[in-house]
């Protein structure tokens, strides 16, 4: 069945930056889109970034300019590098997989804590 793993999150200060990865297995990583998205107490869900397997990404404004997303396709891996953070990057975050023909994303690891202090 599908998995996704990720890894990388932590406690850091304001300005530091973090690495996120997400494994994927049990899909054809080349048929996916991959993304990230974030859940902060009392917040909904948002997308922070999603690219394509050939490259085509997209961010949501608060994170443009600080974060990057990434794929290694021969690894099945996401990267999502996190810079200049700031304590309202602070929440849960998601990495998420759907073909590349639909618009939902139906498939989700168990999310990672990134804490960001003042």
């Amino acid at each position: 069945q599908v998995q996704l793993v990720e890894s990388g999150g932590g406690l850091v200060q304001a300005g530091d930056s973090l690495r996120l990865s997400c494994a994927a297995s049990g899909l054809t990583f080349s048929n996916y889109r991959m993304a990230w998205f974030r859940q902060a107490p009392g917040k909904q869900r948002e997308l922070v970034a999603a690219r394509s397997y050939g490259g085509i990404t997209n961010y949501s404004d608060s994170v443009k300019g600080r974060f990057t997303i990434s794929r290694d396709n021969a690894k099945n891996t996401v990267y999502l590098q996190m810079n200049s953070l700031k304590p309202e990057d602070t929440a849960v975050y998601y990495c998420a997989a759907r073909p590349t023909y639909e618009t939902k994303y139906n498939y989700w690891g168990q999310g990672t804590q990134v804490t960001v202090s003042s």
